[in-house]
């Protein structure tokens, strides 16, 4: 057909319509298939497909084999999609009448039910009303329970090609006839069905018609019904929220009450039950109640919001602790994938099943867990940014759990043969630096992912722990961390002994052009790349000239001159040395794309102006790292010294109360000494301050008596405002650091000390009362002699 479509439908179509009467089932399904792929692909105009092949179809759908039957029902069903309204009311409509009449066989009936569903959207509401809805009304009231499931299945369609009114007079009556029927798989097919229209009904039609048949549906699930139970906690989310308008505070909490119920279903015995009082359940309940709860951890989310997520922790938490417990994989890995959903519905209460996490971290089976990962940077981010406001401490104290269980879920992974998995989580473990801190990361994980590199044999997996190790290097905040394991990755992969740990090399400097600043491989890893160039093994120099240009494009002249000579005498060694047929030719190659190739200059240029920003805003983030690293130094620095001083100060106060105790018993000696000796210092007292008197007087000029009597005046108060600050001098040094950290010896030589500075204090103010008095004296005499000047 599209090489020659003409001849091919003069000579090949009608030997295929001779042969099909008599062929097998293989025949018959291959040419349902190709008539199906000719449709498709438009090998012919519609008119040409119609005449040529619609009657050959018409003709083998009623064939005994069930499969082969479906096989040209499903070409039928996509031919009416492309066929123009006369030619189906021809050709299809009209003798479906006479197929679907109850004296046809089951299957020509059942097939007319199906492209019943398909008509109806066909044409307008007024000729299926006329033609076809008689025949849905016969067909819902077959004899046999097929015919009515098929037909009761095909109601949603033809509830759409004929509007909302006439779904509420026809199909709606139809429906709750259905609801009723003796058949199950009826009853089971009008149930969805009927779910599947609640969009379509309005409140009186939901509040009068729906809700008491689904409230019947509900009682008799557990009793004399349990095929629909599968069915109906499937629907039951959909169900509450489509209903949510209609519901009493009774009856929301009676369907709240009915899914915790499903939730729970067949473990009984989990809680506590006796055996013996229960019947034992064959393997199909067992099977049956796994579906329930399984569709119940399905349509968990659902039930968030008709709970409302504020209402979660008091109504929901302890089911879905429940359902994230389960002792089937099946129910936990539906939580594992709906996890997310759950998280973002919750919000700023997200908090509250971080434990859950931890445990479906931790599960044991490894579907559980790829289930999660997909996820999980999503997860962890909702986790930081909605905790922040309710749950902050919760939030802190449950890191260290995470951690543990992250570490563990990679062990776990990482000991399977399901490397896939393995990767996968290596990949979204990239999000950490964004959850934990540069430590965390550093000591749990970072040297974990070099491990992996250096010992695991999965080249994808090797690949994910490289980019994911330079990731964290790329956000480490500590330059000795990062300088220690940039060495690492020179050492033990660049300069390792394998040479696949030297291709693993390579690939890692390929990630850190792609996450870091050009200056950074320029500065670290540009060297060691170059030396692979002598690398015995002829696959890495391959890998190597592969590389050559990407290493390239990170110079920038002229501040990178020196290592683009580098390169190039590195090209030319090769050039000259290389014997390898395979690696002189890729050699060749390089060195023409090399060529090729423009270099960036320190100043922008419009070629490379986009890629320069890009690589300064890298390198304004590195730069910005340091600078934020010797904050933090500063910041611990400071935080030392004040710690230091508050120490010394501390020290300060314990030793100032052991010496004013030593203090205060000297001066108790001393006052008790001092006191026998009064009498006899009294009289001597009085004769030295005669004698300093009477020097005081004698030492100022005669001729200057009134002056001198306003000097003695003068001298006087000064005098006594010394003795005063005498006392207080004495009374200060008491309390004087220098005196404390003198007094600080033995507790022998604390009266002597006290009384010697006692002594020093009074000598000294002494002496400075001296010069204050031969100052004013020579003040005073300065002053005369200008009196005596200006009077002559």
């Amino acid at each position: 057909m599209r090489q020659n479509p003409a001849e091919t439908l003069r000579r090949v179509l009608p030997k295929i319509r001779e042969v099909l009467h008599v062929a097998g089932v293989e025949m018959q399904l291959t040419a349902a298939v190709s008539f199906l792929t000719v449709l498709q692909d438009e090998s012919v105009s519609i008119h040409t497909y119609s005449h040529s092949f619609l009657h050959i179809i018409l003709q083998n759908l009623e064939h005994r084999d069930a499969g082969v039957s479906n096989a040209w029902l499903e070409t039928l069903l996509a031919v009416i999609e492309a066929l123009p309204k006369e030619t189906i009311r021809h050709e299809i409509l009209n003798p479906l009448v006479s197929k679907a009449q109850i004296s046809q066989t089951l299957q020509s009936r059942l097939v007319s039910c199906k492209i019943m569903g398909k008509l109806a959207n066909k044409f307008e509401a007024h000729i299926v009303k006329r033609e076809i809805l008689p025949l849905v009304k016969s067909l819902c009231q077959d004899v046999e329970y097929e015919v009515r499931t098929c037909m009761c299945r095909q109601l949603e369609h033809v509830a759409q090609g004929i509007g909302t009114e006439l779904t509420k007079t026809v199909v709606l009556p139809e429906l709750v006839e259905l609801a009723r029927d003796e058949g199950s798989s009826v009853r089971l097919a009008a149930f969805e069905t009927l779910v599947n229209l609640l969009d379509m009904f309005d409140s009186d039609d939901r509040r009068q018609t729906v809700l008491p048949l689904v409230k019947s549906f509900c009682e008799k699930s557990f009793k004399a019904d349990e095929s629909i139970l599968v069915s109906l906690s499937f629907h039951l989310g959909k169900l509450c929220n489509g209903l949510y308008g209609i519901f009493t505070p009774e009856q929301h909490l009676r369907f709240l009450e009915f899914y915790k119920k499903l939730c729970t279903l067949g473990l009984q015995q989990e809680n506590g039950h006796n055996d013996n009082q229960l019947q034992l359940q064959t393997l199909e309940q067992e099977k049956k109640y796994i579906s329930v709860r399984k569709n119940c951890a399905y349509n968990f989310p659902a039930m968030i919001v008709f709970v409302d997520p504020k209402n979660f922790h008091l109504e929901l938490y302890s089911i879905f602790f429940c359902l994230c417990h389960d002792p089937e994989v099946p129910v936990r890995y539906t939580m594992a994938i709906s996890f997310y959903e759950v998280a973002k519905l919750l919000n700023s209460g997200v908090y509250t099943i971080q434990k859950e996490l931890v445990t479906l971290l931790q599960d044991e089976s490894l579907e559980v867990l790829d289930a999660l990962v997909g996820h999980l940077p999503e997860i962890l981010e909702l986790m930081i940014n909605g905790g922040e406001n309710n749950g902050s401490e919760s939030k802190l104290l449950s890191i260290p759990d995470l951690i543990s269980a992250l570490t563990t879920a990679e062990q776990r992974a990482a000991t399977s043969l399901k490397w896939r998995t393995h990767e996968k989580l290596l990949q979204k473990y990239a999000c950490l630096p964004q959850i934990l801190s540069s430590d965390q990361i550093y000591y749990r994980f970072l040297h974990r992912m070099l491990t992996i590199i250096l010992t695991n044999n999965v080249l994808p997996v090797q690949k994910a722990a490289a980019r994911t190790l330079c990731v964290y290097l790329r956000y480490n905040r500590k330059q000795e961390q990062r300088h220690e394991v940039i060495q690492k990755l020179i050492e033990q992969l660049g300069q390792g002994k394998s040479y696949w740990n030297r291709l693993r090399f390579l690939d890692t400097c390929e990630f850190i052009m792609e996450l870091f600043s050009k200056s950074f491989f320029c500065k670290y890893f540009f060297l060691p790349v170059l030396e692979l160039t002598h690398d015995p093994v002829a696959n890495v120099r391959i890998k190597l000239c592969y590389l050559l240009p990407k290493v390239k494009s990170t110079l920038k002249i002229p501040t990178d001159k020196h290592l683009l000579q580098q390169l190039e005498l590195c090209i030319r060694k090769l050039l000259c040395q290389e014997k390898d047929k395979d690696v002189l030719t890729i050699v060749k190659r390089t060195v023409l794309e090399l060529d090729r190739m423009d270099i960036s200059l320190d100043a922008f240029q419009k070629r490379f102006y986009e890629n320069d920003l890009l690589d300064q805003e890298k390198e304004r983030q590195e730069h910005l790292l340091l600078e934020m690293e010797q904050l933090e130094k500063e910041k611990q620095q400071n935080e030392g010294r004040s710690a230091n001083v508050n120490d010394k100060i501390f020290e300060k106060k314990r030793r100032d109360n052991k010496t004013s105790s030593v203090l205060a018993k000297s001066m108790t000696l001393t006052s008790s000494g001092s006191s026998s000796c009064t009498s006899t210092g009294k009289e001597d007292k009085k004769s030295k301050l005669v004698r300093s008197q009477s020097f005081s007087t004698q030492a100022l000029h005669p001729k200057y008596s009134n002056i001198d009597k306003c000097s003695n005046k003068s001298s006087a108060t000064g005098y006594t405002s010394s003795l005063s600050g005498m006392g207080k001098g004495c009374m200060l040094s008491f309390s004087d650091d220098s005196f404390r950290t003198r007094s600080t010896g033995n507790s022998g030589n604390a009266t002597f000390s006290s009384s010697s500075s006692l002594i020093a204090s009074r000598n000294s103010f002494n002496s400075a009362d001296q010069k204050n008095n031969g100052n004013k004296e020579s003040q005073s005499r300065k002053m005369s002699i200008k009196n005596r000047k200006s009077n002559s």
